[in-house]
């Protein structure tokens, strides 16, 4: 019984291939590929003769019962056009039935463009959202903004050169003007990092054409700050307080934590006049 392996292949760089990921390619008794033309380019240059087969949104599920047939005699290897397969690409439904037949699944970890993006953004956070393409259309965007608009992570999408300034036009409306980096060519020649708000960027890419397929990591939503009482509001608390017969300290340290006040503050209201 075979191995199905997840191996992951450069977003750009062919020295980021790692040996594993080359011996598991050689090793395996079939490569199902998301674009066999593009996959048959990077075997050539690795010197990997291994059959290929075809396996791309149009196919996934017909495909199946053969890449299943294949793994009852031996290892399968699935890769995608770039990055890790299965994220954002062809490879769950395989996944699933693999592990519904029986089958062991294994990742051969390696270059993954949200990742990357997300570790030189500059943005940081303990965690991230993954939210893969945003929507063609402005409406159906914007409600799916508006869905991530609350999280409290950073958000990364991917984003085609011809959508991206409606994009960042949807996002100034719908998040703000957050932190924003967008990425696009990593690991090749021609890399670029934008980084600012996503009024800046949007800026930049008004003046300057997109070019390539963009990650965009978004700032997490700022935490919201406690609306600090009208003094007039908090004095008249105060004298509440006081008409219940507590302390001054006790006053403070109840209304600090209410309203917005240090208790230093608070004290020396309670106080005054005394």
């Amino acid at each position: 019984m075979g191995i199905l392996y997840l191996v992951a292949t450069p977003i750009g760089n062919l020295e980021d291939f790692s040996p594993r990921a080359v011996r598991i390619l050689r090793e395996a008794s079939l490569i199902a590929a998301e674009d066999t033309r593009h996959t048959r380019a990077l075997l050539s240059h690795f010197d990997i003769h291994t059959p290929l087969t075809s396996y791309f949104e149009h196919n996934k599920l017909t495909k199946l019962e053969k890449i299943l047939g294949a793994l009852a005699a031996g290892d399968v290897a699935l890769v995608s056009d770039a990055g890790t397969p299965a994220v954002n690409d062809p490879g769950y439904e395989l996944v699933r039935a693999a592990v519904n037949a029986g089958f062991r699944v294994s990742p051969i970890p390696g270059a993954s463009a949200p990742i990357a993006a997300f570790s030189a953004s500059g943005i940081g956070g303990e965690g991230f959202v993954y939210l893969g393409y945003l929507p063609r259309k402005s409406g159906e965007r914007i409600a799916a903004l508006q869905k991530a608009a609350a999280l409290p992570y950073p958000l990364i999408f991917f984003e085609t050169p011809h959508r991206l300034v409606d994009a960042l036009n949807d996002m100034l409306v719908t998040l703000g003007d957050r932190p924003l980096t967008a990425a696009r060519e990593m690991t090749k020649l021609h890399e670029e990092f934008v980084r600012g708000t996503i009024r800046q960027v949007l800026a930049h890419f008004t003046e300057q054409e997109p070019r390539g397929e963009f990650v965009l990591v978004v700032g997490a939503k700022a935490p919201e700050t406690e609306q600090r009482w009208d003094e007039e509001v908090l004095r008249e608390s105060i004298q509440k307080e006081k008409e219940q017969g507590k302390k001054a300290k006790e006053i403070a340290q109840e209304l600090a934590a209410q309203s917005g006040w240090s208790k230093k503050e608070v004290y020396a209201l309670v106080v005054e006049g005394n």
